[in-house]
């Protein structure tokens, strides 16, 4: 609704916008300045990153039966960092005379549940509790962006397309924030 609001707008009036959808934001700021920092996060790499370092009991994957190749739901994750350099190379092109646009950020690819699970495993070194539920009403089995009219229009190159990169990031951040809390 809001980029059909835009659309009127701009065609109305002088206006142009940019307009960038993203679904999974993960990982935290490599030099290890930000992240995520919501203590009831539910984003999966979060929850699990948390879960893995004892933050958490336990998580939840909701739904094994989704017609994918390992029954639980894809996502295509996108690291945080890419999509600050997304909005960035966005004001450039609009701070240039670039027209409205509407664009998808992410790797146009995507990891199940149990795959980003394995990940979290891989990287941390150690397994954590894991308990399984019914699918949550309204879940897609599978959502992947196409960020082909990104790269195009935006000249923007994703340079953090590492499932284990992000959550190697996100780790650390998890870890940051332990630390600072334990004063």
């Amino acid at each position: 609704m809001t980029e059909i609001m835009l659309r009127d707008t701009a065609n109305a009036h002088a206006f142009n916008y940019t307009a960038l959808r993203y679904f999974n934001v993960a990982g935290a700021d490599p030099k290890g300045r930000s992240g995520q920092s919501t203590a009831t996060a539910t984003h999966l790499i979060k929850v699990a990153c948390a879960t893995a370092l004892g933050k958490r009991q336990s998580m939840s994957v909701f739904g094994t039966d989704y017609p994918t190749p390992d029954g639980t739901c894809v996502r295509d994750y996108i690291h945080v960092w890419d999509l600050v350099q997304a909005h960035l190379k966005a004001l450039q092109r609009m701070r240039a005379g670039g027209g409205s646009l509407a664009a998808n950020c992410g790797y146009g690819h995507g990891f199940s549940v149990l795959e980003v699970l394995d990940a979290v495993r891989k990287v941390h070194g150690a397994d954590f509790p894991v308990t399984f539920s019914e699918r949550r009403a309204g879940d897609p089995a599978m959502i992947v962006a196409n960020p082909s009219l990104a790269k195009q229009e935006l000249g923007w190159v994703p340079q953090y397309d590492d499932l284990n990169g992000i959550i190697r990031s996100a780790l650390d951040w998890e870890l940051h924030l332990m630390r600072k809390n334990s004063f």
